[in-house]
C-alpha cells in the first residue's frame, strides 16, 4: 500500500514527507510509465539500466544519477533519484494520463510498519491524503522491489535483491 504524488511538484512532495513525519533526507522513489518517460528525466541513462529492467522478473527500482525535471525535495544529497517503471496497468494508466511521474512511498508514518493492506494503513495517512483510490484494497502486498544502484561510470551496486 503506497501514497504517491506529481513527482514535479515540491509542494506536493513536501507534503508527503510530512504526512509521513518522514525526514527530508529519506529518499522516495519516482514512477514512470515507459523507458521514453524515464529518459525524460535523467540526463543519461546508463546502457545497463534498460537489460536490468527488460529482464527482471520483479519489480525492480533504480537509482540514477543526475535527475532532470523532478522537484529538487525529491533528489538525494548525492544528486541521485531512485526510479521504477511500473508493470502495473492501473499504475501506468494513471501516469500516462498525468503526464508526469508519480512519488511512490508506503503508506505508513515514518518507522512504522509498512501495511500489507488498506486495513492496515495508519488513519492519520487515509485522512492526510487529498484522494483515496478504491482500488486492490484487499489485495496484500507480500514483495518488496529490488533496488539497484546504476551509476553513469557504470559502476553497479545491488542495494536489496
Amino acid at each position: 500500500m503506497g501514497i504517491g504524488c506529481d513527482a514535479t511538484h515540491a509542494t506536493a512532495v513536501d507534503r508527503i514527507f510530512e504526512l509521513k513525519k518522514r525526514p527530508g533526507d529519506k529518499a522516495m522513489i519516482c514512477l514512470v510509465n515507459d523507458f521514453r518517460m524515464l529518459s525524460q528525466y535523467l540526463n543519461q541513462v546508463p546502457e545497463m539500466a534498460y537489460d536490468v529492467l527488460k529482464y527482471a522478473n520483479k519489480p525492480t527500482t533504480v537509482v540514477y544519477d543526475d535527475p532532470i525535471r523532478v522537484a529538487e525535495n525529491l533528489v538525494a544529497a548525492d544528486n541521485s533519484l531512485a526510479i521504477r517503471v511500473v508493470r502495473d496497468t492501473f499504475c501506468g494508466e494513471l501516469i500516462k494520463r498525468l503526464k508526469k511521474p508519480l512519488v511512490s512511498t508506503s503508506a505508513n508514518l515514518s518507522g512504522a510498519p509498512t501495511p500489507a493492506k488498506f486495513k492496515d494503513i495508519d488513519k492519520a495517512i487515509v485522512q492526510g491524503v487529498d484522494y483515496v483510490v478504491n482500488w486492490n484494497r484487499d489485495k496484500v502486498n507480500k514483495r518488496s522491489s529490488s533496488i539497484i544502484k546504476i551509476k553513469n561510470d557504470g559502476t553497479v551496486k545491488v542495494i536489496r535483491s
